[in-house]
């Protein structure tokens, strides 16, 4: 089933956000690889494709997975969540 896990930026967390970027790339790509995931994308906190200082507001991920309990588990071990971007 697919699910939706949307994450709400904190404030000033746009340090956190680059720095754990790498990781949180290479799990989507695993999502990808595994045919599991249908979009992923960050929102910018401004109408730009590059906000710069002005970060982001949050991000979007829809893949599927095998349940709802599933998706959470994989959302709380998400490197964006671990960091404090979330």
């Amino acid at each position: 089933m697919l699910y939706s896990i949307v994450g709400t930026d904190v404030e000033n967390s746009l340090q956190a956000r680059l720095n754990a970027r790498p990781d949180h790339v290479s799990r989507l790509i695993a999502l990808k690889d595994a045919g599991r995931l249908v979009l992923a994308g960050p929102n910018p906190a401004i109408d730009s494709e590059e906000p710069g200082e002005d970060g982001f507001s949050g991000s979007i991920i829809i893949a599927e997975f095998e349940s709802l309990q599933a998706a959470q588990a994989w959302a709380d071990d998400d490197p964006y969540i671990v960091s404090g971007v979330y």
